[in-house]
């Protein structure tokens, strides 16, 4: 067989090797990473890569190193899902490093956290003054988190005594690409005559439509492909 073949074949091979594999492990492999993580997708990637294009080593050894990679992988994070040790040994732990106002120094140098990305953390989520943090923690994938005190948090209806109607579900894609998904007026006992009737109210045909959810509220949402805009923006 020609070497060009042979990569070619083994590429294809790999990319649906890790596209299985990835969604065998979950969707926790492509969230923000712990050091779980990113220890798991440098080392697929390296595995793969080499099942791609490196013809010196053979198809099936990579296969197997793979194989008892993926293994080891499920080993640990089901090991992780049954023990609270197991998940903090390979995760770590959340660590404070704002508590009331206060930056806890010490913490930051463990973690080898620096002020200058603190600030631009706190920045990125509107808290400008660090005496207005109640607590910040870095989460176990570097992201961080923060509770403002009191007297700085957005004020919510609640908090105005202004009554809100109840949402008790999600919304419904109902319209796609001009395409009626019957799957979810089925699933969600939404009848075809009274989708029409709507889509009739505003003078639209089904293929009219680009996207089309009915929200949590009982409102029906249409996008049209037509949006009847004088000047539209379409700048990056």
């Amino acid at each position: 067989m020609p070497d060009y073949i042979e990569i070619i074949l083994r590429t294809f091979g790999a990319f649906f090797i890790l596209i299985i594999t990835t969604r065998f492990l979950g969707k926790q492999t492509l969230a923000q990473m712990t050091y779980f993580d990113f220890v798991i997708a440098i080392t697929m990637g390296a595995i793969v890569a080499n099942l791609a294009f490196n013809t010196h080593i053979k198809a099936y050894h990579l296969l197997l190193s793979f194989g008892i990679f993926v293994g080891i992988t499920f080993l640990i994070a089901y090991m992780c899902l049954k023990s609270q040790k197991a998940r903090k040994f390979f995760a770590g732990d959340p660590t404070i490093v704002i508590q009331n106002g206060k930056i806890l120094e010490h913490n930051m140098k463990k973690m080898r956290y620096t002020l200058d990305y603190l600030n631009q953390e706190l920045r990125e989520k509107n808290a400008f003054d660090i005496e207005e943090v109640l607590f910040a923690i870095l989460e176990i994938n570097g992201t961080l988190t923060l509770l403002k005190k009191p007297q700085y948090r957005t004020v919510t209806r609640q908090d105005l005594w202004i009554a809100s109607s109840p949402e008790y579900k999600l919304p419904i894609e109902l319209i796609m690409d001009g395409k009626i998904i019957d799957k979810n007026l089925k699933e969600n006992k939404i009848t075809l005559s009274w989708l029409e009737k709507e889509l009739k109210k505003r003078n639209l045909w089904v293929n009219d439509v680009t996207y089309g959810v009915l929200g949590a509220n009982g409102q029906l949402y249409l996008d049209t492909y037509n949006d009847h805009l004088q000047s539209p923006i379409d700048q990056e």
